[in-house]
Order: C-alpha cells, then sequence, then structure tokens
C-alpha cells in the first residue's frame, strides 16, 4: 500500500459492524464472531413479528450481557403504529429507555415525535423504511431528532457519496447506516403491500408473507411464457420471477468505507444463530483487513463461506448502480 494509500486508511473511520438478532442464541453468535452491536425486536411493533423476538422483561438482563461486552443493542420500533396503540407504544418506550437500550430503530414518525416527548435524548435511528434516499431526507430525520439515518437499500455509492457531500455543505452531520448484507425487498425499500392485498398480512405491520419469493407464471398479451421446466434447476430458478437476490457488499466494503458511513447492517433476525455467526465473522475479518489496507480484496473462501449460509445467490445491489437521482 502506497504511503497516501495508508493516510487515508487512518483518516477513516472504522464503521460499527451491526448485526441481526432473532433471539438469545443469535445475540450470542453475533457478540462471539465480532460484532460492535446488536438489533432486535420485541413482541409489538417491529417489522419480523415471525421472528422469535425479546420480551420487555428480558431487557434489562439483555442489556446488561451486551454491555459487559462493549457491545450496542437497538430495538427495532419500525412498523406504523395506529393512534389506538399509542398507548401501550408509550409502555413500551418506557421500557425500553428505563433498561439502557442505545437506541430505537423507528419508521413512524409519530413515534418519533412520542420519544422526544418522554425523552429529550434517548437515541432515535430513522429506519431504512423511512426511505430516505437524499440530503433532504436526512436534514428531515435530523429535524424530528433522529440522531443516525438508515438509508434506503436501493441508494447507490455515488448516491450515498452525493448525500455525504451535501449534509456535510448544509451543516447536517448525521451518521449514516446501510445495509450491507442480506435480503433484499423488491419493493422500494420494503414498502410492499403485495402481502396485505393477496393474504391480509401487512408488510408494515412485520407481517409480510414474502409473496415476492414464491414462483409464478409469467403472461404476456395472453400468453403463458415458457420459462422452462420446472423440475430442472435453471428452469426452476427463472420462475421466481419476483426474487431479488440476496444483497452482498463484501466485493465493495473498501469502497464503502470511503464514503464515510458510520455502520454497516447486516440482515436477518429471521435466521439461524449458524448464519449470524458465519456472515457476522466474514465481514468483521473483511472490514479489520480494509481498515488496515483500502485495496484489499475479499479471499475467494469468504466468498464460499457466505454461499454456504444462504442459497439465495448474491449481488452488490444497488450499491453498484452507476445512475443518480436528481
Amino acid at each position: 500500500m502506497h504511503a497516501a494509500e495508508n493516510d487515508v486508511s487512518q483518516s477513516l473511520q472504522c464503521p460499527e459492524l451491526l448485526a441481526p438478532a432473532g433471539h438469545w442464541d443469535c445475540a450470542k453468535a453475533a457478540i462471539e464472531n465480532g460484532a460492535d452491536a446488536i438489533y432486535f425486536g420485541l413482541e409489538r411493533f417491529n417489522a419480523r413479528m415471525r421472528a422469535q423476538n425479546f420480551t420487555g422483561a428480558d431487557l434489562p438482563q439483555l442489556m446488561e450481557f451486551l454491555h459487559r461486552r462493549g457491545v450496542k443493542g437497538y430495538v427495532t420500533l419500525n412498523t406504523l403504529v395506529f393512534p389506538t396503540e399509542l398507548a401501550e407504544a408509550e409502555h413500551y418506550l418506557r421500557t425500553i429507555i428505563a433498561a439502557g437500550v442505545d437506541a430505537a430503530i423507528v419508521q413512524d414518525i409519530g413515534i418519533c415525535r412520542l420519544i422526544r416527548h418522554l425523552s429529550p435524548d434517548f437515541p432515535i435511528h430513522a429506519s431504512t423504511q423511512m426511505t430516505i434516499t437524499s440530503a433532504a431526507g436526512v436534514e428531515f430525520a435530523k429535524a424530528i431528532g433522529c440522531q443516525l439515518v438508515v438509508l434506503a437499500r436501493e441508494c447507490s455509492m455515488k448516491e450515498i457519496d452525493k448525500i455525504q457531500r451535501q449534509i456535510a455543505e448544509k451543516n447536517v452531520s448525521l451518521p449514516l447506516e446501510v445495509f450491507v448484507h442480506g435480503a433484499l425487498c423488491v419493493a422500494y425499500s420494503g414498502q410492499c403491500l403485495t402481502s396485505e392485498s393477496l393474504g391480509g398480512r401487512s408488510a408494515n405491520r412485520g407481517e409480510c408473507a414474502q409473496a415476492c419469493r414464491m414462483p409464478y407464471e409469467l403472461i404476456s398479451d395472453g400468453q403463458v411464457i415458457d420459462l422452462g421446466n420446472a423440475n430442472e434447476h435453471a428452469g426452476a430458478n427463472r420462475r421466481y420471477l419476483l426474487s431479488p437476490q440476496d444483497l452482498a457488499g463484501l466485493d465493495v466494503l473498501p469502497e464503502l468505507v470511503k464514503t464515510g458511513v458510520s455502520s454497516l447492517k447486516i440482515e436477518g433476525r429471521l435466521k439461524s444463530p449458524e448464519y449470524v455467526a458465519t456472515v457476522t465473522r466474514v465481514y468483521r475479518e473483511a472490514l479489520d483487513r480494509v481498515m488496515s489496507d483500502l485495496e484489499s480484496t475479499a479471499p475467494g473462501e469468504d466468498r464460499y463461506r457466505l454461499e454456504m449460509a444462504s442459497r439465495e445467490g448474491y449481488t452488490p445491489g444497488g450499491l453498484r448502480v452507476s445512475t443518480t437521482r436528481n
């Protein structure tokens, strides 16, 4: 590595590595494999209601467990909340704040207002489901009390760079978080209404049935298009018309670090402890390599380990898209 590259590497801050925890075993797997922080849901108001999740009664023990190991814990309150549920949401928030949780990841703007009513300084992270894709969105998030913004997953590297420049010019200076690995939604930033329209299970209420992961027929001008033999592996794959490959930012990790983002998030609160352990370890080792050498590349072994953890196939997703929105 050249001296100039070394100077750049030394001046960059290592992003936080944030891992998912659907239950205790996943939390332990994340911590043992190098996560700086974990995020998890409770019994209500989280976008993964099918996960085992934690309870409010678990919070004191969980936060003590995390903090003893120097790990932060963020609660997901990333669904829309109805007015009739505000009293219950307030009870959850009081429990979360009292337990020493490090931040709440929030979608609903009303919940941001409620948190600020309950506490002047409890950290709020704007969820990716706020669909923030611009400096104006970051500015709005700061105005409603957020301390960090999780950008929409569709943002490309160029767009992240542009947002960083613009918020610096506006003196907004809010830390940004991006998803680096995991399942991708076919809808924009998870704002899908398919599950609700087909089966009454709202994705914005944590009940997504993942209709995009099912096989479909393709009909054009009234004619069924031949997608190949469904019994053959290649033909079967072609029938999953709406199912995107999983996101993997491993190969663009140096570029992501150079954008100056503050946190890299791994998706997967419905995944097994083995998955959480493998993916967290791969990104921990890769991130440590990048911070010592910005020109480092991921070895084939790392890609193999990720492929063995999931059968969906991987793509850098929107991170490598070159177009920039106006």
